[in-house]
């Protein structure tokens, strides 16, 4: 058995799960051939898996590059768990044992070592990793390496030192969230060698945003956080001083809170961060300092109690939210005082570039609270993924569109309005001091520039100034007006501005937002036996405590959401609960399954709908859309390459490309049978086929002596489902 084909098995013997999430087998192909890999997967997509799963089907060690304690603690625990051997060398061990561990991994005994790059680094430790026998490089958290990326670490550019001192061993680097410039900055950095690049879609399906007006924000955090129950979550915060004050406050209206920020002593942030990870505490309001190294699968929420610096920074921490793909919630309060706020602190910037970078990242943040367009479709964007659908059906805008009004007026006044600033000649003007001239302010900045005297003065004082600055905003976003410069941001009427006024056109905007826009559909939801549920948490939270781990590491909630719903009643039927591998059927599965089994000594079975595949109900989506590595194996196909010569080319097994080939028939590719099986072949399964639908394949390949591989059989019944699809109703 080949290192390729041992990947399924290993996936069920210690991770519990039958089949691979996109793009992760693809991944881990690659890196079996020894080739450098990039993968950029959204959070929750299973980026670790990527280079674990190798690990062990591999000879030697594989080193991990991870740039936080709290985050290699906590992968060495979930991999302990399902009975992989892993360790990790840090600053936390004492002199005795990390002696213990270095002679353990000299020794062959650990598959996985988690590194700090500066440890990694350090005098002589370079000549103490030849004695180890690694075979592959796995750089976390990649973003960090680039200057451009939101979280760059100095001590990750040193990477490229230990790529020269062993330059022929593979590496695989993986982030969350890159950029294109990003992009090219890790290739370069980490000198790849004609790397295999995987981009995932950076959409999270089951996360909902929201945003909403900052108005009397402490008491509509503590609403949103008791409609949720028992749920976990995170408050993010600006400043160290405001995280202690909503923490404080979560505490006064019965919530279990705590804080977390750098100003913190490490021995109180390790037991903030312990307790909330153990499910003693709710809820951790944090500054940004806080989640990277976050693990923790079921957290229901994130909130921003203040606007983020960036959209990379926003992403990322809203990722901390729902990893284990159930549904969760993202809102965010935004105000423009929090905009004013930090263009503040932007001033305190003295290198030139690096400011107005941030200054570019804070208005495309800024941009994005206040659009009134679909929340998915303007995260996406930025990170240059296109998003098709008309309605997510998963945020504010979508769920509940602004009202429109009427604007022809108003934006005839203020278009006007630049153009008699301009014509008044001096220097230009910026957004507020439009407003002010139409609302008919008497500031000293109006007065000393004569613009009193104009003709637009005072036509506006129906609205304030604040309510002119917000149209004015939303006529940038048109692109009728163009904002430029850097500390005094001015604006100018584009040409698409001045054609609009010349020609009278009609204009409609939208309303500003409202508080408590109704909740966004529960995408990806597992109905359940509700108080069972609750019941495995328990048990799960005392077996947690009795090993030192948290809960999740014993089982994830999508395990206990599924025990609650299949309720299984012996070890076969405990190991197809997905999460459930051997090692962990051994240690946890005698209680668990007694925990069911008396449950329904007092409480009758509940029976379930079938979990939705590809539909969720009321929300439409396109068909599927090809990612970059089939759509290559499509282009080979189309050249009229057959399944073993695509294969052989690009280094994968021939059941991946035939894997490629289902998912272009399931976007619309029509593919010609008889290039894939004969007539016989179709035939045979045809006849084994009839009658038969359940999704597993599996007794079918048996039934035909294994005679059509399970690739053929899945191609077979992709083309008859497209055919059906095509047939008139």
């Amino acid at each position: 058995m080949t290192m390729v084909t041992d990947l399924s098995r290993l996936l069920k013997r210690h991770f519990g799960y039958d089949a691979f999430r996109p793009l992760q087998r693809e991944i881990m192909e690659a890196a079996l051939v020894r080739r450098d890999v990039l993968a950029i997967l959204p959070t929750g997509a299973g980026k670790s898996l990527c280079y674990q799963l190798p690990a062990l089907a591999r000879q030697g060690v594989t080193l991990v590059v991870s740039p936080l304690i709290a985050l290699m603690k906590d992968q060495v625990d979930q991999l302990t768990a399902a009975g992989v051997a892993a360790t990790f060398l840090n600053s936390t061990l004492d002199p005795q044992e990390n002696r213990q561990r270095l002679e353990a991994i000299r020794g062959g005994g650990f598959k996985l070592v988690y590194l700090a790059p500066e440890r990694l680094l350090s005098r002589d430790f370079l000549s103490e990793i030849r004695r180890w026998n690694v075979t592959a490089l796995a750089v976390d958290e990649a973003h960090c390496i680039s200057e451009w990326g939101h979280d760059f670490r100095p001590e990750y550019r040193r990477l490229r030192e230990l790529r020269q001192a062993l330059p022929d061993l593979p590496a695989i680097a993986l982030t969350a969230t890159a950029t294109p410039r990003v992009r090219e900055d890790i290739l370069t950095q980490l000198s790849l060698r004609e790397p295999a690049v995987f981009l995932a879609s950076f959409n999270r399906p089951n996360l909902n945003y929201l945003v909403e007006p900052k108005q009397d924000a402490t008491a509509r955090i503590v609403g949103f956080i008791r409609e949720r129950g028992r749920d976990s979550g995170i408050v993010y915060a600006q400043s160290r001083k405001r995280s202690e004050e909503l923490a404080a406050s979560l505490r006064g209206a019965g919530i279990p809170a705590v804080c977390y920020h750098a100003g913190l002593e490490t021995a109180e942030r390790a037991r903030n961060q312990e307790a909330f990870l153990r499910d003693e505490i709710r809820v951790v309001c944090a500054t940004v300092a806080f989640g990277m190294g976050i693990n923790k699968p079921d957290v229901r929420f994130v909130i921003h109690a203040d606007l983020p610096k960036n959209l990379e920074g926003y992403y990322q921490e809203t990722g901390r939210a729902g990893r284990d793909g159930l549904p969760a919630d993202c809102m965010l309060l935004f105000s423009r005082g929090d905009v004013v706020k930090q263009q503040r602190f932007l001033g305190e910037i003295t290198d030139e570039d690096a400011r107005e970078t941030a200054r570019f990242q804070l208005e495309h943040m800024a941009d994005f609270a206040e659009s009134d367009a679909c929340r998915r479709t303007g995260l996406l964007g930025y990170f240059g993924e296109t998003w098709a659908v008309d309605n997510c059906g998963a945020c504010d805008n979508c769920l509940a569109p602004r009202e429109s009004w009427d604007a022809t007026v108003e934006t005839q006044k203020l278009l006007s309005c630049a153009i008699r600033v301009k014509q008044a000649g001096g220097s230009p003007v910026g957004i507020r001091h439009l407003a002010d001239i139409l609302a008919g302010s008497r500031a000293e900045k109006l007065l000393a520039r004569n613009h009193d005297k104009l003709s637009t003065y005072g036509i506006g004082k129906e609205h304030s100034a604040a309510k002119w600055a917000e149209v004015a905003r939303q006529l940038v976003h048109k692109g009728w007006f163009a904002v430029e410069g850097g500390n005094y941001p001015v604006v100018s009427i584009t040409t698409e501005g001045n054609a609009v006024l010349r020609e009278r056109q009609a204009v409609s905007l939208t309303r500003l937002m409202t508080v408590e826009k109704p909740s966004a559909r529960r995408a990806g939801d597992i109905e359940c036996d509700a108080e069972l549920f609750e019941a495995l948490r328990a048990h799960r939270k005392q077996v947690a405590d009795a090993a030192g781990v948290p809960p999740y590491v014993v089982f994830s909630d999508v395990s206990l959401r599924h025990m609650a719903r299949e309720y299984p009643g012996d070890d076969a039927s405990f190991l197809r609960i997905p999460g459930v591998g051997e090692r962990k059927l051994s240690d946890h599965g005698n209680g668990f399954l007694r925990e069911i089994s008396a449950w329904l000594e007092n409480h009758e079975r509940r029976e379930f709908a079938p979990l939705p595949v590809h539909e969720i109900p009321g929300v439409k989506f396109p068909k599927p859309v090809l990612n970059g590595t089939a759509y290559a194996t499509l282009e080979l196909w189309r050249a009229g390459k057959s399944v073993e010569e695509i294969a052989a080319k690009r280094g994968f097994a021939a059941s991946t490309i035939e894997g490629h080939l289902v998912s272009a028939i399931e976007a619309g590719e029509d593919i010609d049978p008889r290039r894939i099986y004969s007539t016989g072949e179709e035939q045979e399964i045809r006849a084994a086929l009839d009658g038969y639908d359940d999704p597993s394949l599996k007794p079918v390949f048996e039934h035909l002596g294994g005679r059509i591989s399970y690739g053929k059989l899945k191609l077979f019944r992709a083309i008859e489902i497209r055919r059906a699809s095509l047939q008139p109703a």
